[in-house]
């Protein structure tokens, strides 16, 4: 591909919750942001994955909402049938909230918040580095995107990743601060069964004990049409078995889950998922790293691990942004 340079006002890397909520924000505001993502789908770890006619939610599993501009959001998701309540969390605990899940999938809502903005696809930034007026990203088709502000949302190693690539460096105390943040792993099983599992009502639960954090049943949860299990492992599991072969911890798993599959296991694919979770959450929403040029740092790190907080940190860097 012959190398060419565009330039935009405002250029946003990673197309999951906090790029997309930040790039909405802005439009909305009456600027226009340019989203790109390396992968294929919108969404990052709201993902949905299809095996035949089976089709799994193997990212995020539901939605809770907390603050009430979130929770204003979920109802416009709801009103139009973006989101759908699955069920309430256990009564009389911190969790008793209402889930809700995507419709038909867990990607209907990043593809709600991405109506109106421009997005493109399997676009690697593979640097970022300063350039005369701004920011280049150099992505790994030969393209540079010149831009005056540039807001990074990947996981931060991801980000450093791209800063350090660019010859871009960072003051000591605020590399050693974000270079502290670490992320859970998680190993995701999607298996397709050749009849209904035994997984009870509303059809997803958190096992007390044992490798599985998490275990679905795609069908009784509404996304699947045929028999779908999505497992996902405990972070001890998935990073204990993160370099093994993943056929093997895909079996570990499955026999973990017997009691809840009954029936039997037709095709069977696991993904790992290296940044599933932030360990710790940093105390402002989203971190400038540099007001001339503007250079903003955002993600779930910054305000929480679930959706919400992911939305959250997105509307508080396009609030910066847009100053």
């Amino acid at each position: 591909m012959q190398d060419f340079q565009e330039r935009v006002d405002f250029l946003i890397v990673g197309a999951g919750m906090t790029g997309l909520a930040a790039a909405d924000a802005l439009q909305r505001s009456g600027r226009r942001a340019l989203v790109v993502d390396k992968g294929r789908g919108l969404g990052g770890r709201l993902a949905n994955r299809r095996i035949g006619g089976a089709t799994f939610d193997h990212g995020a599993q539901f939605i809770t909402a907390r603050s009430s501009r979130f929770a204003a959001l979920v109802d416009q998701w709801s009103a139009s049938d973006v989101l759908e309540a699955w069920h309430r969390g256990p009564a009389g605990s911190a969790a008793e909230r209402i889930r809700w899940r995507g419709k038909p999938a867990m990607t209907a809502v990043a593809k709600a918040l991405a109506r109106s903005v421009e997005t493109r696809l399997a676009q690697r930034v593979v640097s970022l580095s300063r350039d005369a007026a701004g920011w280049a990203a150099a992505c790994a088709g030969g393209e540079t995107i010149l831009a005056n502000t540039v807001l990074l949302t990947p996981p931060v190693p991801q980000s450093l990743a791209l800063l350090e690539a660019g010859g871009v460096t960072l003051a000591p105390a605020t590399r050693a601060r974000l270079e502290a943040i670490e992320y859970e792993r998680c190993l995701a099983v999607m298996a397709v069964l050749d009849g209904p599992s035994r997984i009870p009502p509303p059809g997803g639960f958190a096992p007390p004990a044992g490798p599985i954090a998490w275990i679905a049943d795609n069908q009784a949860k509404g996304v699947s049409a045929e028999p779908a299990v999505t497992i996902h492992a405990t972070a001890a599991f998935s990073l204990a078995h993160w370099d093994r072969d993943r056929a093997e911890s895909g079996r570990a798993l499955l026999d973990a889950a017997a009691p809840w599959l009954g029936s039997g296991v037709t095709e069977c694919q696991v993904h790992g998922w290296r940044y599933s979770k932030p360990l710790g959450v940093e105390p402002e929403p989203c971190l400038v790293l540099s007001r001339s040029p503007r250079l903003i740092l955002a993600g779930d790190a910054f305000s929480g691990p679930r959706v919400e907080g992911a939305v959250l940190s997105g509307w508080a860097a396009a609030d910066r942004l847009s100053r």
